[in-house]
């Protein structure tokens, strides 16, 4: 277990990774935990700084963590106040991490009102609507390694023997103990001149001897069927994910139509400034 922790990483994210205290013990977020020479720390500034721990953290017993937050805390406030003020440098940083808190809030606020089970379900609805699905198939082969064994094998089918049967005797994939079962398989699941022999058959036809890197096939296609639209909990994630991409994207240009945008073009200042961090050093 580790005996302490480096600065602990930027709160930038922690207005939506922060979780509600239990209601029934009502903690006060601004308690006192400590005082750093007058100065206070907060049990909010504790929580804070656990909403926004990497992973590695968030795995620690929640009461080593605890005292291990005050502790960094405490030392973070006693190196701070050797200072009197920021440095340029930090003050510039604080400004951006400002505006990204604010941000994360009115992104947070947009999803909660807009990423609702009824507008998952419209998505879904919309997508879906319409599907026409793709056609599957279910067939059965038997691999065998020369085309001299395929052709005796096709003809002993034409004759009448039983599929499965010959599978079981003859075939060296691993679908041969199944009768050469393969189930259902979509387009692009089959290398293509396997998949071309199963789209030429008809149900209950027999294939010609079919060439691939496995080997010589003779197969049977035994059903078809088209391919049916997945259930919304199958899908769930990815509309919300484009309908949380969506939403933000939409207030994005809303906000940028109504606003005054001023981009003024300086001499000497673009891209080649970029890495220059002297200019920001005091």
């Amino acid at each position: 277990m580790p005996k302490g922790l480096t600065f602990l990483p930027s709160l930038a994210l922690a207005a939506v990774m922060a979780l509600p205290l239990a209601a029934e013990t009502k903690p006060d977020a601004s308690a006192v935990v400590a005082r750093v020479n007058g100065d206070e720390i907060t049990l909010g500034h504790v929580i804070a700084t656990a909403a926004a721990l990497p992973e590695q953290y968030q795995q620690i017993e929640d009461d080593v963590l605890y005292e291990l937050i005050i502790d960094q805390l405490i030392q973070q406030q006693l190196l701070g106040q050797q200072q009197e003020e920021l440095t340029k440098l930090n003050t510039l940083a604080l400004e951006n991490e400002t505006r990204s808190l604010r941000a994360v809030q009115t992104v947070t606020a947009l999803i909660e009102e807009e990423l609702t089970d009824e507008a998952i379900q419209e998505a879904y609805d919309a997508k879906y609507a319409d599907f026409q699905g793709v056609d599957e198939f279910n067939a059965s082969h038997i691999l065998v390694e020369t085309e001299e064994e395929a052709i005796d094998l096709k003809a002993q089918l034409d004759d009448g023997a039983d599929f499965a049967e010959l599978a079981k005797e003859h075939s060296t994939g691993p679908s041969g103990p199944s009768g050469g079962e393969l189930g259902w398989f979509g387009p692009g699941q089959m290398v293509p001149a396997f998949e071309a022999a199963v789209i030429g058959l008809e149900k209950g036809q027999v294939s010609e001897p079919v060439k691939t890197q496995f080997g010589w096939h003779v197969v049977t296609l035994n059903d078809k069927r088209k391919s049916e639209a997945p259930a919304l909990e199958q899908v769930r994630a990815e509309l919300a994910q484009t309908l949380q991409q969506d939403v933000i994207q939409a207030r994005i240009d809303e906000l940028t139509q109504g606003a005054e945008i001023d981009r003024p073009a300086l001499e000497g200042a673009g891209p080649e400034v970029l890495r220059q961090i002297e200019l920001i050093q005091e």
